[in-house]
């Protein structure tokens, strides 16, 4: 009786938390990013004004609910100085969202950088990576085509594991619900990374 109790506590009371990480150089719009997913998923959030938003020293967090599974976004500084803390979230993560700005061409191979440096990560093996070309809604910007060649030479280097490349504007908000839902299935699917329960609030 009692399993059967606990059983229908955890169905009604609990979710299944993921905590993902959204990666990035500075000036990608990874907060612009994370603001969208908060009010696109949360009803009654009421979301600051993106032409606010300024660089991110350290972190901001944030949560969505998408049916039964809640995620924890960790939105992380991408300044060089601050690129080196990354890795200090990889073991808690379940999935990481790595934003890059499109329109920024001069950076590109900084972002590439960047990004071989999360996915030859150890601690990160076999945990689904998003990819987001941001920035879509600016006429100069790079497509997708132009992004995958830029990042060739890390196909090789992603290993097995989910990754998806997307087109998205963070400022308009277009790819972000789909990006998100993509992550949980990912998420909710790989079974080297159970997620923790968490009593709704």
């Amino acid at each position: 009786m009692y399993t059967l109790l606990s059983g229908l506590y955890k169905y009604m009371f609990q979710k299944d938390e993921y905590c993902i990480l959204i990666l990035g150089l500075d000036n990608a719009g990874k907060t612009t990013f994370l603001e969208q997913s908060k009010t696109r998923f949360n009803k009654n959030y009421k979301g600051m004004s993106l032409s606010k938003i300024t660089t991110t020293v350290g972190l901001n967090i944030g949560t969505v609910d998408v049916g039964k599974a809640r995620l924890m976004f960790w939105d992380l500084g991408g300044q060089e100085e601050l690129q080196s803390l990354w890795d200090k979230y990889y073991a808690e993560c379940h999935g990481v969202i790595y934003v890059i700005d499109s329109t920024d061409e001069e950076r590109l191979a900084e972002s590439k950088q960047a990004f071989e440096k999360v996915v030859t990560s150890e601690a990160l093996c076999g945990v689904p990576v998003l990819v987001l070309a941001n920035k879509q809604d600016v006429e100069t910007c790079l497509s997708i085509p132009d992004i995958k060649t830029a990042f060739s030479d890390c196909t090789g280097k992603i290993g097995r594991r989910d990754c998806l490349t997307q087109a998205c504007s963070a400022l308009t908000g277009k790819g972000v619900r789909e990006g998100i839902e993509w992550m949980v299935k990912c998420v909710v699917r790989n079974v080297h990374r159970p997620p923790r329960q968490r009593d709704i609030t």
